[in-house]
This record gives C-alpha cells, sequence and structure tokens, in this order.
C-alpha cells in the first residue's frame, strides 16, 4: 500500500498548537461574524448572475475539496495510521492522492473553505483563508515535517523530495 512501517521505540506525535479542522471552524465562524459586525464594501451585489457564479464555483470547490480530503483520509485508514496528527503516525503513506501531494487532506479542507467563502459571499471568509495557510505553513505542517522525518527518516526524506507539499 505505499506505507513505510513505523519505528518501534517512536511513540511520539508531532503536538500541532492547533488542530486544523478546529483551525478552519474557528475562522469560519469568526468570517461570518465579521461580516455582520464588520461588513466590507467588497459585498456582492444580490445579482443573478454574481450569485450563480459564487455558488457554482463555491460548490464546485466544496465537492472537490471534500473529494480531496476524503481521498486523503481513505489512504490513512488503508495504511491502518491515524489521520489525527495527536495520536502517532504508524505508517508512512505514500501512494494514491498522497503520491501527488504531501498534504492532500489541507489542501482538501483549504478548497472546501474557500468553496463555503465563496457559496456564502463572504469576504470576511475569504480573506481569513490568508492566515489559515500561513498557520497551516510554518505553524502545523512544519511541526509535522519534523516529526515525520524523526520518524521515518530517509524514506520521508525520498518522499518529501519527490511529492510536492501541496499540489
Amino acid at each position: 500500500m505505499g506505507a513505510t512501517d513505523q519505528r518501534v521505540d517512536d511513540i511520539a506525535v508531532a503536538r500541532g498548537l492547533a488542530r486544523p479542522p478546529l483551525l478552519f471552524l474557528a475562522c469560519l465562524a469568526l468570517g461570518f461574524a465579521l461580516d455582520r459586525l464588520l461588513p466590507l464594501p467588497l459585498t456582492f451585489a444580490e445579482v443573478t448572475l454574481i450569485c450563480w457564479t459564487c455558488w457554482t464555483v463555491g460548490g464546485g470547490l466544496i465537492v472537490v475539496g471534500l473529494a480531496i480530503a476524503a481521498a486523503g483520509i481513505r489512504n490513512f485508514f488503508h495504511a491502518d495510521t491515524p489521520v489525527p496528527s495527536n495520536q502517532p503516525v504508524r505508517a508512512l503513506v505514500t501512494t494514491g492522492i498522497h503520491a501527488w501531494s504531501r498534504n492532500p487532506i489541507y489542501v482538501g479542507m483549504l478548497l472546501l473553505y474557500a468553496g463555503i467563502g465563496m457559496a456564502a459571499r463572504s469576504p470576511w471568509v475569504l480573506i481569513l483563508a490568508v492566515p489559515i495557510v500561513v498557520i497551516l505553513r510554518y505553524v502545523v505542517v512544519v511541526r509535522e515535517e519534523t516529526y515525520l522525518e524523526r520518524r521515518f527518516g530517509d524514506a520521508y526524506r525520498d518522499y518529501k523530495a519527490r511529492v510536492r507539499r501541496w499540489l
């Protein structure tokens, strides 16, 4: 299944500061709250074409995001390794969607988030995507990569050299 066995003596975890699903949910809630409390002049008009376009693009992003995230989660389940980063990884998953992206679940979650922002025509939700990407890249993913490098050594370094971080 393209998985490398864990080192038996290593049961540490990546220990992220924020669980990514909670980060996305918090920013989504904050974005909707800011839309109400501090509306931006960038709101989309109630023009049928604009509404239809936002719903279509947003819906497409939601569907693609869910599919990518589900494929990444399915790969983890097939390799019998937990998805949450607060549990020890049992295998290095390198096949399927993980052969294209080292972080397909995060890519899927970001597309889902952006799709919700588009469909809801929420400028604040879309603006808050920027801090999400920064936090994911420089806090969450850095910790996970350090952990995986320590856990799987050369196998992870080879994988990192072959496969892009995002897409």
